[in-house]
């Protein structure tokens, strides 16, 4: 089994920065692709952006892409995601998701295995 941790959430103002990451635990050698969610109030849940086992290919949603970049280190067992310009929209609480399978396709696709507990990252205008 893995576990994920998120960590790094808080409150920022418009136009701020803030760097989550995402800690994995226990059978850490079985995961492949990672990425991040993120689910506002009264909306479904929605990939913000996906990286592949080996990190050389990544994914972003359109309404991130510019603004977030996603990278791991396979060596910490741990996935960031850097996020800049924060607008009030980017408020959710945003959950970090992992595959055993290497494709950043299938966190795309919605097929994670595991996923972490979430941690809210509120944007002030």
């Amino acid at each position: 089994q893995v576990q994920l941790v998120e960590s790094g959430g808080g409150l920022v103002q418009t136009g701020g920065s803030l760097r989550l990451s995402c800690a994995a635990s226990g059978r850490t050698v079985s995961i492949g692709a990672m990425g991040w969610f993120r689910q506002a109030p009264g909306k479904e849940r929605d990939v913000v952006a996906a990286i592949n086992w080996s990190g050389s290919n990544t994914y972003y949603a359109d309404s991130v892409k510019g603004r977030v970049t996603i990278s791991r280190d396979n060596a910490k067992n741990t996935v960031y995601l850097q996020m800049n310009s924060l607008k009030t929209e980017d408020t959710a609480v945003y959950y970090c998701a992992a595959s055993i399978q290497s494709s950043y396709r299938v966190i795309i696709d919605n097929k994670c295995d595991y996923w972490g507990q979430g941690t809210q990252v509120t944007v002030s205008s």
